[in-house]
């Protein structure tokens, strides 16, 4: 048995992939298969290729679905029930069931609209039902005295299933109680199987009424099914007649919509029987659940009449038996088939059914169509049904109005029932121009009168990304000032699209990868932004591209350009280009000279650019040039007075809040060899005491001088340039010490004058001469005669050697003492004479006043002849001097002109104070013109006249410097003549009284003398 099922089913599944009729696609398939069972390929069928085209299941859901790319059909997880399929519940015995389905095929590779396929799938029965009685317990009456082989009708079973499945024989086991009573016949009456029961065997009621059998059902199936009732036999008296119909058959025509209680026909059947046995009840046997609903017998007359609402689109033919029973004791009964048709009438307006197609799918009544499809598109597939019939189920359908869109069938052969169409486009569509249609369709029956229904199905153009965003203008430019902060908003740049929905979403970006380190542009709104702090003074314009891309697919893109113009801020000190300025200059430049140039830049713009220059601070020094950044000297230098100006330079710019800047500048005066060398030690007027025995190589002296010049103008050599006939003495050049060269003789004797020239190494060169006396001897008795002698040798011309004694023959005799006490006496009161006639002189001056510059009458210094004396006329002393030489004669008259004397020096080495004579012999430098005062006057400073000295020395302020003889650069000395053409300068209060010697006071008897010169 389940060898035989196998096989049924695999038989029955290999007939429905392979089984096709012609003309239409038809497919064969058990009932009640599993999920996903395949059904049919259409692609194999129909010739398509595998893939290409797109497959969709229109109608058969949803017991039905399709694969997409190759088009095979399978069961889905809602079984195929052939006994709970709508259209197949009354079918009759021998017609097949019928699911119907539709695929819409469309090419992919070709733009075309879809093509349909109308299938149908025949449900072959499965034994999936058992037969069943209809009621568990049977009951049937039979007479007492019915003879044997009398034949009783059983109540038939019925089974859902159909053809071989359905009731295939009945079966009836004896029990125990009945042996040999009873038996079972089973008829056939087109091809039902009818049970019968058989008398067997003489039936007594009075000594039993009932018997209880069970009778067992079998359909056909592989395997079969069964089931079982009881069927009680009760035994009544005997009723001989069984009604009978006056025909075999009864047919009608119902009119639907027939009121209820409409008779339809009336069945009339005879019983020979006298009495109740006679007297027929007629009834609906095992009547349908339409039949139930629709019809009723009249119990007496057998009049059927209608008892529901008959609607022939539901139901176009009933089949039903009815029942003729007798009233007896033991009823007979029969039963007769009726056929009653339900004729159409024209109730039905034409439906008209809208539903998607291939690709375009419909929801709420609402298709979205992509503008880009070609002419002919489908973009539904109208299906207009009529449930009338003939003519009334004949219908015209059209689109209503002025509308891109019109119907084509679906099908060559279209059927009566249903008929199909495309609704497809007539010209392209274009979503900006209209972005939707509201289509009616009108189906109108061919009825009397006719009918007619509408329906509507909305278009929506779904947009195609085919406009491109654009921005307006295309050119953005914006003004930004610097320093902004990161995030601030920098503009708008906004773009339009015709699409709409995702298609008119625009994304925004910066193109340019270099500048997305500085701008930042919102995705969604367009806004700019930045991301860092500008600076105009690094750039000052920005160029970049911004793009709008829509969400489309493929994504469209329209660019700008925008254009950023930093403003500038005040954001900018002035800078000077050095952090310090150092200038230096010649000393003695005159006023309003360019002592240099500063240079000053603003990185910022325009009047934030615009620099004012100041000095800082204004003490009339200096000043600056703003246009040219030139600093001008205000003042003339002298390197002496002051040699270095320090002071600062502001730099305001014109912006709003200024911004300034300060550097600072340093002006160095570089020095000229202004400054002749003056020596400090020894004095003019002192004298070094040298015992005849002081060895050779022993340092006597050193000379000590400076120059207030700098560099090479304050580098001195030292010299001896007269006085020095035996060359005993020698000098280093460069620290000033005189050593003794040579051994002493007694030719040695007596006072040694050195002139010692002093030099710097200016260009040109400047020198002064000093004096340095040596007194030498084997003892030293007699101070007042060495003072005496070195005043003398203040007042002898420098070109005459003074070198010991040159009367060194008579100084053995005895008798040179003798006058040499007498000199001394005179000299002594020529001393007295002398300081008198000077503070007499001094007093007149002081009471009659200096006048500058005012020449004065050689008499009034000119040397006063004293007392004769034999002694004091020997000697150098004594001889007549020699007249003064001018400028173009040779070394040592120019030396002798330019001398200067200290009388008194405060060094350690210094002889004691002495008084000097004013009766000066001829020849002797003219110093009285130095004097115009009988009072103290402050020490001054000689300097020659030069261009440069000549603005800023105007007034006598200072003496001569002490042991000075001030030099020109050569070795020629100038005559008192010479002295008219010096100006005077007040000493600066650089100088200490080391450097030019302190003043010295000497009073005896009212007269004063000054240690800086005579």
């Amino acid at each position: 048995m389940d060898l035989q099922c196998v096989e049924l089913l695999l038989w029955a599944f290999f007939l429905s992939l392979f089984s096709r009729v012609a003309g239409n696609v038809i497919y064969r398939v058990p009932e009640e298969q599993p999920p996903n069972t395949l059904i049919a390929s259409l692609a194999a069928d129909e010739g398509l290729p595998d893939s290409g085209h797109l497959y969709k299941l229109e109608v058969g859901a949803p017991y039905l679905r399709v694969d997409g790319k190759t088009g095979d059909i399978f069961t889905t997880e809602v079984p195929i029930d052939r006994e709970n399929l709508k259209d197949c519940r009354n079918l009759f015995e021998g017609e097949p069931c019928i699911l119907e389905f539709e695929v819409s095929i469309t090419d992919l590779n070709q733009n075309q609209g879809p093509r349909l396929i109308e299938g149908k799938i025949e449900v072959l029965d499965v034994n999936d039902n058992t037969p069943q009685f209809p009621s568990p317990i049977l009951t049937l009456s039979i007479p007492e005295n019915t003879h044997v082989g009398a034949l009783f009708s059983i109540p038939v079973a019925t089974d859902k299933d159909s053809g071989h499945n359905g009731v295939a024989d009945y079966a009836l086991p004896n029990g125990p109680d009945t042996p040999g009573l009873f038996g079972l016949q089973v008829a056939e009456d087109q091809g039902e199987k009818l049970p019968q029961l058989i008398v067997m065997g003489s039936l007594d009621r009075e000594q039993k009424d009932s018997y209880d059998l069970s009778i067992k059902v079998v359909d056909g199936g592989s395997p079969p099914r069964y089931s079982s009732a009881l069927l009680r036999i009760i035994i009544t008296d005997a009723n001989d007649n069984a009604p009978k119909f006056e025909k075999s058959i009864y047919e009608a025509e119902l009119p639907e919509n027939s009121p209820v209680g409409h008779s339809v026909l009336q069945v009339k059947a005879n019983d020979s029987d006298m009495g109740p046995n006679g007297e027929i009840d007629y009834s609906l046997y095992q009547p349908n659940d339409a039949v139930q609903r629709l019809l009723r017998i009249d119990r007496s007359t057998g009049i059927i009449s209608v008892k529901g609402p008959v609607d022939r689109e539901e139901i176009s033919i009933l089949k039903f038996y009815v029942m003729a029973r007798d009233r007896g004791p033991n009823s007979k009964s029969s039963k007769v088939f009726v056929i009653i048709t339900v004729k159409d009438q024209n109730d039905n307006a034409p439906t008209i059914e809208i539903r998607g197609i291939g690709l375009v799918t419909h929801q709420n009544g609402i298709a979205n169509i992509s503008e880009d499809m070609p002419i002919g598109t489908p973009v539904a597939l109208v299906q207009v049904s009529d449930r009338d019939e003939g003519e009334n189920a004949v219908v015209t359908c059209v689109v209503a109005g002025d509308v891109p869109f019109q119907l084509r069938p679906a099908s060559e052969a279209p059927s009566d029932r249903k008929r199909k169409y495309f609704l497809q486009t007539t010209t392209l569509l274009d979503y900006e121009r209209v972005k939707d249609y509201r289509i009616e369709i009108v189906a109108v029956d061919s009825g009397n009168p006719a009918l007619s229904s509408t329906n509507s199905l909305k278009v929506q153009v779904m947009d195609v990304n085919d406009n491109s965003p654009v921005f307006s203008p295309s050119l953005f430019e914006v003004d930004f000032p610097e320093e902004n902060q990161p995030g601030d908003k920098v503009l708008d740049v906004v773009a339009t699209d015709a699409d709409s929905g995702t298609n008119a979403e625009l994304i925004y970006s910066i193109m340019d990868s270099s500048m997305k380190a500085l701008f930042d542009i919102n995705p969604n709104t367009g806004e700019v932004q930045m991301r860092t702090q500008l600076d105009r003074e690094q750039r000052e314009r920005y160029e970049f591209h911004v793009a709008a891309a829509d969400k489309g697919v493929p994504s469209l893109r329209g660019t700008a350009t925008v254009v950023v113009r930093v403003l500038d801020r005040n954001d900018n000190d002035p800078k000077f280009m050095l952090s310090s300025y150092s200038f230096s200059v010649l000393e003695n430049m005159p006023p309003l000279s360019p002592v240099g140039m500063v240079t000053v830049i603003d990185a910022d713009k325009g009047e934030n650019a615009r620099v004012h220059l100041s000095v800082e601070p204004d003490n009339g020094k200096f000043v600056i040039q703003n246009g040219t950044g030139t600093i001008l000297s205000s003042i003339s230098f002298d390197r002496e007075k002051e040699s270095t100006y320090t002071f600062r330079l502001k730099a305001v710019d014109a912006g709003d809040p200024p911004r300034s800047s300060y550097v600072g500048v340093t002006i160095n005066v570089l020095d000229e060899n202004d400054n002749a060398p003056y020596v400090t030690k020894p004095s003019n007027s002192t004298y070094k005491y040298l015992p005849l025995v002081t060895n050779p190589e022993t340092q006597v002296e050193v000379v000590e001088a400076e120059d207030i010049d700098t560099g090479a103008n304050s580098e001195l050599t030292y010299s001896i340039t007269g006085g020095n006939p035996h060359g005993l003495f020698r000098i280093s050049p460069m620290s000033g010490e005189i050593t003794l060269a040579k051994e002493f003789t007694q030719k040695h004797n007596g006072l040694h004058r050195l002139v010692v020239k002093v030099t710097d190494k200016g260009k040109p060169p400047r020198h002064t001469t000093a004096l340095v006396h040596f007194y030498v001897n084997e003892t030293m008795n007699n101070v007042t005669l060495v003072e005496s002698l070195v005043g003398h040798s203040l007042y002898t011309p420098l070109d005459t050697d003074i070198a010991g004694d040159p009367e060194y023959s008579r100084a053995a005799q005895r008798s040179n003492i003798l006058y040499g006490s007498l000199a001394g006496i005179a000299v002594v009161i020529l001393i007295i004479v002398v300081v008198m006639v000077i503070r007499y002189r001094l007093q007149k001056e002081a009471k009659s006043g200096y006048q500058a510059g005012k020449k004065e009458t050689k008499d009034l210094y000119a040397p006063k002849q004293g007392p004769k004396s034999n002694k004091s006329k020997k000697g150098k002393k004594g001889k007549a001097p020699k007249p003064a030489k001018p400028l173009e004669e040779d070394e040592e008259a120019n030396r002798q002109k330019t001398l200067k004397f200290n009388l008194i020096n405060d060094g350690v080495n210094d002889s004691p104070r002495i008084h000097l004579p004013l009766n000066y012999p001829p020849g002797s430098p003219d110093l009285g013109r130095h004097y115009r005062s009988n009072s103290p006057l402050p020490s001054i400073q000689l300097q020659p006249q030069s261009p440069s000295a000549s603005k800023k020395h105007q007034a006598v302020q200072d003496l001569p410097a002490t042991n000075t003889f001030v030099g020109t650069g050569d070795n020629n000395s100038t005559g008192s003549d010479q002295y008219s053409d010096y100006s005077y300068k007040a000493n600066p209060p650089k100088y200490s009284n080391k450097q030019v010697g302190d003043n010295f006071l000497y009073q005896d008897r009212n007269i004063s003398w000054t240690k800086d010169v005579w």
